[in-house]
């Protein structure tokens, strides 16, 4: 069983439209006088299948966007930003314990971060994310505090410092987000057929869509040796006995952390807002104690998750200047030229692959993803099957061509759309020492490990590789950290595996460097409703690559 959306009539966000649904979402015997929440009626299981596609989405752009207060769950007393319990439950993060700009809960809504250039985009370098410090209660460093992640001490016994008990992240944006996951199930489905086909005492080249993630060896005694697989996260190569190592693409987080939107907005809702997701939670549950279950709901997930895979795609500003367009055509060739594009590349999603829905072309976006991981951390989450909520629901899928979505929009073009997301969807590791004691470019902690484990411990230099569409004009803070003000200081920044290409960089002639740029410069978040995926400084659709007359 599954919904396929397909195309309609133009999708335009109003305010009158996101009041429309308000108050047809909001439609109850209680009376909301007095009330104080965002959301007067979240969706109920099983209504994602039989509100309009135009409505679910508004939905779920109004769940990321809405301010949730204390009298819908917002806040977390008893529960930690990972979901366990508080490490000193007597201590709970009540008034004025409530909020914690490092330790969470940070936030009123997830538009407070991803608001730049539009809601659901990047942000500002004050919006950064401190990856993995929500495994403390509410960080105080108070080193007289002994108990083991209550505000202070880490898992090994070490007092910590704000420079060792988080990862500073960049928040980046969701645009195009859907084209992503697609691309990464296909991929993950390419690579596991590989697995699949590698007979006991042989190897096979684990490559898609032209990307190679090194090989994978199927011993004669049934177990798999993993060490030469590469750029997948630990999660993903991990394997024990003779079972095989799942080598899901993980396309979201900086270190190829995350499935999917769904995982990610699972993880999100609790972390910085308390609010926790009956899916991952369970129904009619209260872990976090603060009197409210079922604080979201499955539908609600489902929304907010359509919302940001079905986000417009990025595109190109180029000004009418004839210098400017000079360089970005310059720039681009030597882009590719220099060896930027092959780790910063256009991937194809093609119509005759679509794992979980048979017989779709991979632009069929559906919810649960058929990847959704059920058990370990960052689990359950809603899983493909028959209706069973909160474990299992069947496919509600939208065509992400369809031109009733947010515009603009890619198509496809004799059976493939060629997804200009500059990102082979790797790991790599670019800083200069790989040494994440003393290099900057590297991370105290390995999110793809277990926490407290001596892994987690040493720390990390591998990121997936950087996707470039629309990433310029998200808050003007690059790299995973965020702590550069200008894209030339990020390529600069490249070394390891992107050394030759960056000492190649270095040895252009300057007008050449320069043209890099501004071609870099171009890549941005369009203006809402862009008719084109190249526009001019002021909004307006642009042929490009210019007409040779």
């Amino acid at each position: 069983m599954s919904k396929i959306f397909r195309r309609g009539c133009r999708w335009v966000v109003t305010w009158s439209t996101f009041a429309f649904v308000s108050a047809v979402l909001a439609q109850s015997s209680t009376s909301q006088v007095g009330r104080e929440v965002a959301i007067p009626r979240h969706l109920q299981d099983g209504e994602e299948f039989t509100t309009p596609l135009n409505q679910l989405i508004q939905y779920g752009a109004q769940l990321f966007s809405a301010k949730f207060t204390i009298q819908e769950g917002a806040g977390r007393p008893l529960s930690k930003g990972t979901g366990a319990a508080l490490s000193d439950p007597t201590s709970p993060l009540v008034f004025p314990r409530n909020f914690d700009r490092v330790s969470s809960p940070e936030a009123n809504a997830c538009s407070g971060c991803h608001n730049v250039p539009v809601p659901g985009a990047g942000g500002d370098r004050v919006t950064e994310v401190f990856v993995l410090a929500q495994r403390f209660d509410r960080l105080t460093f108070d080193h007289n505090d002994t108990v083991t992640t209550r505000g202070a001490m880490d898992e090994s016994g070490k007092l910590v410092t704000m420079e060792n008990v988080t990862n500073d992240r960049k928040t980046i944006g969701m645009n195009g987000s859907g084209f992503v996951e697609m691309l990464a199930r296909q991929m993950t489905a390419d690579l596991q057929a590989e697995r699949d086909a590698t007979p006991l005492g042989g190897s096979s080249r684990l490559t898609s869509k032209g990307i190679l993630f090194g090989s994978l060896t199927h011993n004669a005694d049934g177990t798999w040796n993993v060490s030469q697989v590469q750029g997948l996260a630990a999660p993903s190569r991990s394997s024990t006995g003779t079972t095989p190592p799942s080598l899901i693409i993980r396309p979201l987080h900086q270190v190829g952390n995350v499935v999917s939107l769904r995982q990610f907005s699972n993880n999100a809702f609790n972390h910085h807002h308390g609010l926790q997701a009956e899916e991952r939670f369970g129904l009619n549950a209260d872990p976090d104690g603060d009197g409210f279950t079922n604080e979201l709901t499955v539908a609600d997930l489902t929304a907010v998750s359509l919302f940001q895979a079905t986000m417009a795609v990025p595109g190109r500003v180029i000004p009418n200047d004839p210098a400017v367009e000079h360089a970005n055509l310059l720039g681009e060739a030597v882009f590719d030229q220099i060896g930027c594009a092959s780790c910063h590349a256009t991937l194809p999603l093609t119509s005759n692959s679509n794992p979980g829905l048979p017989g779709q072309p991979g632009w069929i976006y559906f919810e649960p993803s058929p990847y959704n991981p059920a058990t370990g951390p960052n689990a359950p989450n809603l899983r493909l099957g028959p209706l069973n909520y909160p474990a299992t629901a069947p496919a509600l899928a939208v065509d992400l061509t369809s031109e009733a979505l947010p515009l603009p929009r890619l198509q496809a073009r004799q059976g493939v759309i060629m997804v200009e997301l500059y990102s082979d969807l790797k790991l790599h590791d670019i800083s200069a020492t790989s040494d994440p004691k003393t290099d900057p470019e590297c991370e105290p902690l390995d999110q793809n490990q277990p926490a407290g484990s001596p892994a987690f411990f040493a720390g990390n230099c591998k990121f997936i590789t950087r996707k470039l569409w629309g990433f310029y004009n998200q808050g003007g803070a690059f790299m995973h950290h965020g702590k550069f003000t200008t894209a030339r200081e990020a390529v600069e920044a490249h070394n390891g595996e992107a050394l030759s290409q960056r000492q190649t960089f270095d040895a252009l002639p300057i007008d050449r460097q320069n043209a890099v740029i501004e071609f870099l410069k171009s890549l941005q978040v369009l203006p809402p409703g862009a008719g084109s995926l190249v526009v001019d400084e002021h909004g307006k659709p642009k042929r490009w690559p210019p007409s040779a007359e």
